[in-house]
């Protein structure tokens, strides 16, 4: 049975993250930690080759098969969770604290996050013609935004 987002434990730094792994018995090696670090000072979710390539500011360069193992951890954990914007690789963020959802632009691959209260309206919609209950978190919304629609 998957956790929920409630049984998820809160991380304030990436320390934390990292206690959490040794605390289950794993390794803390060089490649998760800068894993961590970089999802970590991400403020948005960041695709595998982002993370290897690391940011502007930090020092990560890592293997790409590394990144996806790392990665494959973290979400088997729970820590770590993934979503896809059309046919884009996958993005990946810290899956504790709050539920999140996404709206994407198919053209320009921006991305907004939602509240979830803020497509209840839609999620309504869908059960009522389809019989459907969706979610965002792991396929977004996808259309044009406002730049992309005005060209």
């Amino acid at each position: 049975m998957a956790a929920t987002t409630a049984d998820l434990p809160q991380f304030q730094s990436p320390e934390s993250v990292l206690n959490a792994l040794r605390g289950k018995g794993l390794r803390v090696s060089t490649a998760r930690r800068l894993v961590v670090h970089t999802l970590f000072a991400a403020e948005r979710p960041l695709s595998a080759g982002e993370i290897a390539a690391g940011l502007d500011e930090g020092p990560a360069h890592l293997d790409l098969a590394s990144v996806y193992r790392n990665l494959e951890t973290l979400e088997q954990l729970g820590y770590v969770s993934h979503f896809h914007v059309g046919a884009g690789p996958g993005r990946y963020l810290f899956a504790a604290g709050k539920e999140r959802e996404y709206i994407a632009c198919e053209r320009c691959g921006s991305l907004v996050e939602a509240d979830p209260r803020e497509l209840d309206g839609i999620r309504a919609e869908i059960v009522e013609r389809f019989g459907y209950e969706v979610r965002f978190n792991r396929f977004p919304v996808i259309g044009l935004c406002a730049d992309c629609a005005g060209e």
